[in-house]
């Protein structure tokens, strides 16, 4: 495997936010660790979707994905995983299946993006687009949920 590219400045604060998402990850295993109820975990885990994710992945689904065709492997491997982890967080049964799925898929998933889809997406990039996608970006507050359960 080729060692990562130097991350571009406008690509950066989407990076920053794939750590918090490793974060996440760490913290359902944490939890799970610590017996902590699954339903206490999966209220964080909502939050951090509404507030963190879904966010984050329309930016990447608006202005990063339409860098590359739509028919490139890896845009449609991360489309479906966002789909994949979309409903993964929507579920509402069997908490603990349901966030030990989300654990392993969302470190899978941002793993990938940082190490293949990034990387590919920022050969490609045009300054203008690269440009684009630093107006556009909003970064998400850091995290203020109250029950820090992973302690």
């Amino acid at each position: 495997m080729s060692n990562p590219l130097k991350r571009h400045p406008a690509l950066q604060p989407l990076s920053r936010e794939h750590h918090y998402g490793l974060l996440l990850s760490w913290k359902i295993r944490e939890g799970f660790k610590r017996n902590i109820a699954p339903e206490r975990i999966k209220k964080y885990a909502n939050w951090f979707w509404e507030n963190h994710l879904h966010p984050h992945f329309n930016t990447e689904e608006k202005y990063l994905f339409s860098i590359l065709p739509a028919q490139n492997e890896h845009i449609k491997k991360a489309l479906s995983e966002h789909r994949r982890l979309k409903r993964l967080f929507a579920e509402e049964g069997e908490p603990t299946r349901t966030l030990s799925l989300i654990e392993e898929e969302l470190e899978n998933h941002i793993r990938f993006e940082e190490r293949v889809l990034f990387n590919e997406i920022q050969q490609h990039a045009t300054p203008e687009q690269l440009e684009l996608i630093e107006q556009q970006h909003q970064h998400v507050p850091a995290d203020n949920w109250n029950d820090e359960f992973w302690k």
